[in-house]
Parts: C-alpha cells; sequence; structure tokens
C-alpha cells in the first residue's frame, strides 16, 4: 500500500521538476494512481495464476475478468493517492514508512479480506464498513470467484471506490504542491 518513492523523487530533484511542468496537479496524482493500477494488474495476473495452479473455481466470463481489471485498478489508485497524501503530510522517509507499516495492517485486518463481517465484533464491523478495502474485496471476490454473491452488492461497491478515490484524489491535488518544501 505505501511506497516511499516519493521520497526518492523528493530527495533527487525529480518532484521539484514534475512542479514547475506544465501538467496540473491533479494530472501528476493521477499519474501516480495510474502507475499503481498497472502495478495491480501485473500482480493479478499472478494471483489469477495461482489460483488456477491450486485448483480454485475462478469466474472467467469475460465482463467479470474487464470488472476485475476496472476494481483492481480503481482499488490501486485509492491506496496510491491514499500513500500520497501520507508523503505529504510527513517529511521523513522514517516517518513515512513507520506511518505506513502502522496503517496497513489496521486496514487489512479490519475489512472482510480474512473472515466475514457478520462474525467480527459490532465495533469492528462499524470499522470494517468504514474501510474501502473491505468493498475492494467484496467485489473482487463476487467477480473472481464461481459461484459468489456480493454482501452489500456491486453497485455499492463500485460506488464506495469510486467516491472515496475521487475525494482522495482532489485531497491530494491540493497537498501535493506542499510536499516539495
Amino acid at each position: 500500500m505505501v511506497r516511499s518513492t516519493r521520497f526518492w523523487e523528493r530527495d533527487l530533484g525529480v518532484l521539484h521538476r514534475y512542479m514547475v511542468s506544465p501538467a496540473p496537479r491533479s494530472a501528476l496524482v493521477l499519474g501516480k494512481a495510474v502507475s499503481s493500477a498497472v502495478r495491480g494488474l501485473s500482480q493479478s495476473v499472478v494471483v489469477y495464476l495461482l489460483a488456477l495452479a491450486l485448483g480454485i473455481a475462478i469466474d472467467f466470463n469475460p465482463l467479470h475478468l474487464l470488472a476485475v481489471a476496472a476494481l483492481i485498478a480503481l482499488g490501486s489508485g485509492l491506496f496510491s493517492t491514499f500513500s500520497l497524501i501520507i508523503a505529504c503530510i510527513v517529511k521523513t522517509r522514517e516517518r513515512f514508512m513507520g506511518i505506513g507499516q502502522v496503517l496497513t495492517m489496521p486496514i487489512f485486518f479490519a475489512s472482510n479480506a480474512i473472515y466475514p463481517i457478520s462474525i467480527m465484533p459490532t465495533w469492528l464491523q462499524v470499522i470494517s464498513r468504514a474501510n474501502p478495502l473491505t468493498y475492494e474485496v467484496d467485489a473482487l471476490r463476487t467477480l473472481m470467484l464461481t459461484g459468489q454473491t456480493s454482501t452489500f452488492g456491486l453497485g455499492l461497491d463500485c460506488a464506495v471506490l469510486a467516491i472515496v478515490t475521487a475525494i482522495l484524489v482532489a485531497i491530494a491535488t491540493r497537498m501535493y504542491p506542499r510536499m516539495t518544501m
């Protein structure tokens, strides 16, 4: 989820070159999100191959595959933008990595990635429903695995991911110029 390339860019002066380009800040933020999406899509190919090797019943409906690709791109962009916001707030690579580690595990464990929401304590269910990773996992399970149904509905899953991504892109666009300071 969290990458330290933003600090390398700042330390090497690449970020200053980005800032003097005529590209709007939103294009720079979206470029980071697209870069992350490409990495996420390449990783999804590995996941599909491993699932096939393990004999997991994968749904190869072409529409589902396209939807999976779109959701992976959206989720990757969401968490990349979240990472960029954290990088804009903290000024050292060490703090960034520490905060990233502190956030990664709770986000993962407070989602439905390991166990269903229905067996979680009530307080954790509330947190899980506010966690965008929960909606990403719900949608991907529904589309990737044969016979799965969505807990929240694919429409809600996609809407939550799109809205949170849009909000994070707007925040990161406002914060990105401050990262050079």
